[in-house]
């Protein structure tokens, strides 16, 4: 596919302005302070690891449960290697947008890099509540353009991702208090919307040991929304253009919810990815998080791919930069495939 966006050179000089909302910082303190932790007492603050029988003997899986927003349960596996000893380093990881968590043998990289590796369901994006999947009680909003991007968007008190990154940080959180886990080696990661969410919890969380955000999604919206021809940022578009007077208000919440905003808070080592043809998050976009992403980074740059990025090849240098992150600081390269 071709071109769509700018130029390498120009993304990696891109550096818009992002507009800060009002109390943006006071709105996420809030937010997270209203939410009960997962160091409480009780099925509403307790996480919840049950062991899963996935016929694989080298993998201990658990099916995990713990208090999300508003303290509703969020799902999610936990992998860790068979017979590991003492705390591990661990890997939270976030989904793409309209994915669940899936089977409990799916995704097992990073357990077989002897990490102790969490996955965590998005709320509403999964099977049915029956099969085991999170529920999105908050669901529906007057006018809702089909798809999650827009659920809720009137106001950032009922956006849809203000529950997601919620759920976020308390899987972290979650991690943290695990017995088999290095609270100070946890490293959040994702793809796409995965990526957005790792971004976002970058600037929720204090202490993480790296973020490795692939083609993120939910960041710079306002370009997005104008520039890409791809669901899921059409939804956003979609919804000024039926509400026509809501444009203001459409992008005031979304604001609130930009994860390269977010990444300016962020103190962690970083890797990102992110691919030069890509026509659902287009790469300025991404460079936008990048660029204004406050911790020492990295940057794989796919110049000849789309939405898929890296994929297979990518998941080569992740481990290494795993490894060599708990070694010492990144480099700073800039390395193009």
């Amino acid at each position: 596919m071709p071109l769509t966006d700018l130029s390498l050179a120009d993304c990696l000089d891109h550096r818009p302005e992002l507009p800060v909302p009002a109390g943006f910082d006071a709105f996420w303190s809030s937010t997270l302070g209203a939410t009960p932790t997962v160091d409480g007492t009780g099925p509403a603050g307790k996480p919840l690891f049950s062991p899963v029988d996935t016929g694989l003997d080298r993998i201990r899986t658990y099916d995990v449960t713990l208090p999300g927003f508003a303290g509703r349960p969020v799902h999610g596996w936990l992998h860790l290697p068979a017979g590991s000893t003492g705390p591990l380093g661990c890997i939270v990881e976030f989904l793409g947008y309209g994915r669940g968590r899936g089977f409990a043998h799916e995704n097992l990289l990073w357990v077989s890099a002897g990490y102790a590796h969490l996955i965590m369901d998005t709320r509403g994006q999964g099977w049915s509540a029956a099969s085991g999947s999170t529920a999105d009680t908050d669901a529906g909003a007057a006018g809702t353009v089909p798809g999650f991007v827009t659920r809720g968007i009137e106001s950032p008190e009922t956006y849809y991702y203000r529950r997601v990154f919620t759920d976020a940080v308390r899987c972290v959180e979650a991690m943290r208090t695990h017995p088999e886990v290095d609270p100070d080696r946890i490293v959040v990661t994702g793809v796409s919307q995965g990526g957005g969410i790792a971004l976002a919890v970058s600037g929720l969380v204090p202490g993480l040991a790296g973020v490795m955000p692939d083609v993120p999604f939910l960041c710079d919206f306002r370009r997005a929304a104008e520039i890409s021809g791809r669901s899921p940022y059409t939804e956003i578009a979609e919804y000024p253009k039926l509400h026509r007077d809501r444009a203001g208000t459409v992008f005031t919440t979304l604001a609130h919810f930009d994860a390269a905003l977010l990444a300016t808070r962020a103190t962690a080592p970083a890797l990102f990815s992110i691919a030069m043809m890509d026509e659902i998050c287009p790469p300025s976009t991404c460079f936008t998080a990048y660029n204004h992403y406050a911790g020492p980074k990295d940057v794989r740059v796919y110049e000849f791919n789309g939405h898929e990025g890296g994929a297979a090849h990518h998941q080569r240098e992740q481990p290494a930069w795993v490894r060599a992150l708990f070694a010492g600081p990144p480099s700073g390269r800039v390395r193009h495939s």
